[in-house]
């Protein structure tokens, strides 16, 4: 019986530890936070998107950066696989728009519930500890170190996260551990982040929300490089909200490119539409002053902002309004746009983009390349996808290979 030590409680860690220990493994589980799954707790708002509801070529597709490399790991455990895991463990799940997989009940501790409930079935030993290194010999891994103690181990799993949320354990000690052991980390950078504007537009309309808006980020070759309909939010400084995040996954190379985000305030308006109903208002109410006549249009916190754009003072009566200024209003209603020059620290991003270099890592196993019995699951790998349950799904499926890799290791 192979003893494995799975470093890390989060969603990568639970699932490769419940799959060694289901595979026969002797397993312990690492975790210095007082509750295991702490970060599953707070994703998807609370409300844990488990999965998406797609198939092998649907995942990969929202994987912009080595997906090839979590073909075996995907495959090997599907959405459906995770579906079926957790309402074998009594979860009901539902398929929300955009096949965004939640338990019926809209909490996430359903989904942490259940993976401890497996936890304490299959005798997993849970170690309120802090894993400080993976001791190793003649190449392989013979024990992990932590505070408190040495845990002598035939294989161990390194599933500690990111850097992302910080305050739930992803701290980057995964990273730490990894380097010593030879391996490369790809630079952690936040990715599903705020970005960053020095737009003083953005900190005049702070805390204003946006609904159904169409935003569009273009390169500096003026490529759409992401184009989506829902909800944003200014801030003092930038952008965040839904839209935002989702859009900063798509953002990846900041030293050489430099983006702007276009928002259509009206999509459900074409540009004539929308010409054609600024004229009616205007007809409507000839003698008001246009900005009590733009807060019609546009929130009332961004009149103000729309005003200085067009250069039109706030005071200037309806019927004074000149079919120049129609025009420019039109395009900035459907074009309202905003510079970007980063986004906020790793530490505020939903996700953590780089890691363990993946050249490093054997796909069909998760074993490193460079140390025998060592696994990596999770986040703490250079993989990252766009929002919608993407980025769990990696953590199930990469946890689940990891866990019977390890558990099935024969010498």
């Amino acid at each position: 019986m192979n003893k494995v030590t799975v470093i890390g409680g989060g969603a990568a860690g639970l699932m490769a530890a419940i799959a060694a220990a289901q595979h026969g493994a002797q397993v312990c589980l690492i975790e210095p936070n007082e509750r295991l799954g702490k970060k599953i707790n707070i994703t998807g708002k609370g409300r844990c998107n488990v999965t998406n509801d797609t198939d092998l070529e649907g995942l990969l597709a929202h994987i912009p950066r080595n997906g090839r490399f979590l073909y075996s790991a995907l495959s090997r455990f599907t959405s459906r696989d995770t579906m079926a895991f957790f309402e074998g463990c009594g979860v009901p799940l539902k398929v929300e728009r955009g096949d965004r997989v939640f338990p019926v009940s809209d909490s996430a501790f359903d989904i942490t519930d259940a993976l401890k409930r497996q936890v304490k079935a299959l005798h997993i030993r849970w170690i309120h500890d802090c894993a400080v290194a993976v001791e190793t010999e003649d190449g392989r891994v013979a024990a992990v170190t932590g505070e408190q103690g040495s845990y002598p181990s035939d294989a161990v799993i390194v599933a500690t996260g990111g850097m992302s949320y910080p305050g739930t354990g992803s701290t980057g000690d995964g990273y730490r551990m990894a380097a010593a052991l030879g391996h490369t980390i790809v630079e952690p950078r936040g990715s599903l982040v705020p970005l960053v504007s020095d737009d003083e537009g953005c900190r005049q309309m702070q805390g204003l929300s946006l609904k159904n808006v169409e935003l569009t980020v273009y390169n500096q070759k003026n490529k759409a490089v992401f184009r989506e309909f829902g909800e944003m939010l200014f801030t003092h400084f930038g952008l965040s909200g839904p839209l935002v995040l989702s859009a900063s996954a798509h953002l990846r190379d900041w030293e050489k490119d430099r983006y702007r985000v276009s928002i259509d305030l009206k999509p459900a308006l074409d540009e004539q539409k929308l010409g054609a109903r600024i004229l009616r208002d205007i007809g409507e109410n000839p003698n008001r002053d246009f900005e009590n006549l733009l807060c019609g249009l546009v929130p009332h916190s961004m009149a103000p902002v729309v005003l200085r754009r067009l250069e039109i003072p706030g005071t200037l009566k309806a019927n004074s309004v000149t079919k120049e200024q129609r025009r420019a209003l039109v395009q900035l209603l459907k074009h309202f746009q905003i510079s970007v020059t980063g986004v906020r620290p790793v530490a505020e991003a939903i996700v953590t983009a780089g890691g363990v270099k993946v050249g490093e890592v054997k796909p069909n196993t998760m074993e490193s390349k460079l140390v025998a019995g060592l696994y990596f699951a999770g986040e703490v790998l250079d993989v990252d996808a766009y929002t919608g349950g993407f980025n769990l799904q990696i953590a199930w499926a990469t946890g689940h290979l990891a866990g019977v890799s390890a558990a099935e290791k024969r010498e």
